[in-house]
């Protein structure tokens, strides 16, 4: 979307600073303005908005509604695709207040310091065309649990690859599969719709079995092609309380002509034990047969020490909340340092997600990371998008 197609609002309570702001806007060929005088009065022009505008700006700190309540209010409401946060504040407070949208499922493109220039803008709204495609607001779907049953049945419920590409040299080593939903109509149906409803209706084995199975298909094909590549799936925890998941997954992956060493089963680490006794049993014997085990999104839950000292990992995954932006964050890089030291000392293979900048990547690289995966490398695509997925990544040059 070309920056002059864009509707902005800002909300900002001072006159004077307000004008300024949407002057700088029409500088930028940014027609489409709304304005707030303050938290309130926004939220009252959005409601009656007959789509959500593009970008909110938000001043943090203004009288009666702060900024933050605000952003908070348009999150849980939906009444914008992306919002900028605007303070000159503290930027542990503005790295918690994007925590706090994207948490809502908010887009946050960052944070801009006052005073406002028309660069400053520029950039930050430059943001908003990036990847837009993969982040926009998840609207709720319409589809009812029948059909979603139905469409695993019917294989309509199929893996999506992301490129994971070697920090050293720019190599794409592995896959990660990303469950999507391609709807007869065309449309495709995101994991953050429908995963846990699987899950509910007792589906957790099969949407896991599913991907792995259908992975594990395409690995062996790009494997014939001359494409050496791991394949990561995603194991629900639900389905570690079958005590046979073990060697039915050694099954799966041994009718495709692979071993288990091909496989890292990625295990988020907010809710990893179902049933502690069996699940540890199985994890176990996964790790006996070969394959590599995964703790995900490391960092975001409570239980990360007691699960690494428990399970035996062959893998850290360091969550994109801590990776993105990471180069301009001190607290953002202080917990990819730590998790990275963390993972040298357990002998743990590291990757890291969320890699959207190459000054990232350049920070992951001088850490000492192994891996990383995220849209500067590649965006999750079907299993025959990836090879010409895999051919356009450039691995940034410094």
């Amino acid at each position: 979307m070309a920056g002059s197609e864009l509707q902005v609002m800002v909300i900002e309570d001072h006159g004077f600073q307000r004008r300024i702001a949407l002057r700088l806007l029409a500088e930028l060929g940014i027609e489409r303005t709304l304005e707030g005088a303050d938290g309130l009065h926004a939220l009252d022009v959005l409601r009656r908005q007959p789509s959500p505008p593009d970008v909110v700006l938000v001043d943090l700190d203004m009288p009666g509604m702060d900024g933050i309540e605000c952003i908070g209010q348009i999150a849980q409401e939906r009444l914008a695709r992306a919002v900028v946060v605007v303070s000159a504040l503290d930027p542990a407070l503005l790295n918690t207040v994007q925590t706090m949208a994207r948490a809502y499922g908010l887009r946050v493109l960052g944070s801009v310091e006052k005073p406002l220039t028309r660069d400053k803008l520029r950039d930050v709204l430059a943001r908003f065309g990036e990847h837009a495609g993969e982040a926009l607001i998840e609207a709720a779907s319409d589809f009812s649990v029948p059909a979603l049953l139905a469409a695993l049945e019917q294989g309509e419920i199929v893996p999506w690859f992301q490129p994971q590409a070697e920090l050293g040299n720019g190599k794409v080593v592995g896959v990660e599969a990303l469950a999507r939903w391609e709807r007869s109509d065309g449309s495709v149906v995101r994991p953050l719709q429908f995963v846990s409803l699987l899950e509910r209706e007792g589906q957790a084995h099969a949407l896991t079995e599913r991907m792995l199975d259908e992975g594990c298909r395409w690995l062996r094909r790009w494997n014939r092609d001359g494409m050496r590549l791991k394949l990561s799936v995603n194991v629900s925890p639900l389905a570690l309380a079958d005590a046979q998941a073990a060697d039915r997954y050694q099954a799966i992956v041994e009718n495709h002509a692979l071993k288990p060493e091909d496989v890292v089963l990625e295990l988020t680490e907010s809710s990893v034990m179902a049933d502690a006794a069996c699940g540890l049993s199985v994890l176990a014997r996964l790790r006996l047969k070969g394959f590599g085990l995964s703790i995900d999104d490391f960092g975001t839950g409570y239980s990360s020490l007691a699960q690494l000292a428990q399970v035996p990992f062959s893998e850290l995954k360091i969550d994109k909340e801590f990776v993105c932006g990471a180069h301009l964050q001190p607290r953002k890089r202080a917990m990819v340092e730590a998790s990275l030291d963390l993972a040298r000392k357990l002998r743990l293979a590291t990757v890291a997600e969320g890699v959207e900048s190459a000054e990232d990547w350049q920070l992951l690289a001088e850490l000492g990371c192994e891996v990383a995966q995220g849209w500067l490398i590649g965006r999750p695509v079907p299993g025959s998008e990836l090879p010409a997925a895999i051919a356009r990544w450039r691995r940034p040059v410094h």
